[in-house]
């Protein structure tokens, strides 16, 4: 058995521990917000957050997120009437084409900004690695950049 949090809340899975942690968060708790893309972590569909740190659920065996605290996109607003920043850029920004991806962008996105508050264009293009097969590179560029600020703002307030 394999307990941990998930969005702050407690859970147990009693299956395999080599169980993919996307098919845990997917089929056994009936979030679907994290999407499977490629089952190798390559494309970054299925991000999540391990402990505040961005990782591929799809390869992440469900057994090493034991005691940890794992957030989804459904968890990552602070609150039902507040988005997270990077959510509301994305709003303003009107990224998502047909809107796979985005649930992972947007969690990858998160994590990035807490190592570059304030990207260049090339950290940007460097360091997100999650691919977009409808190419919203450009609006996601413009949506990172509004988020940073965004964030600086909030944490001013």
């Amino acid at each position: 058995m394999v307990s941990f949090k998930i969005n702050s809340k407690a859970v147990t899975f009693d299956g395999e521990g080599d169980t993919p942690l996307l098919w845990v968060i997917r089929d056994e708790l009936n979030m679907t917000g994290t999407k499977y893309g490629c089952g190798i972590g390559q494309c970054g569909a299925c991000t999540v957050h391990i402990d505040g740190k961005a990782r591929r659920a799809c390869i992440t065996p469900v057994a090493t997120v034991e005691g940890e605290n794992v957030t989804t996109i459904e968890g990552l607003a602070p609150s039902e009437d507040k988005l997270h920043p990077v959510q509301q850029a994305w709003i303003e920004h009107d990224v998502p084409q047909c809107g796979f991806c985005q649930a992972g962008q947007i969690m990858a996105t998160v994590d990035f900004l807490k190592k570059y508050p304030k990207p260049s264009d090339d950290d940007i293009d460097t360091n997100m690695t999650n691919i977009c097969r409808c190419g919203t590179y450009v609006r996601i560029r413009k949506a990172i950049h509004r988020a940073a600020e965004l964030s600086a703002a909030g944490a001013q307030e």
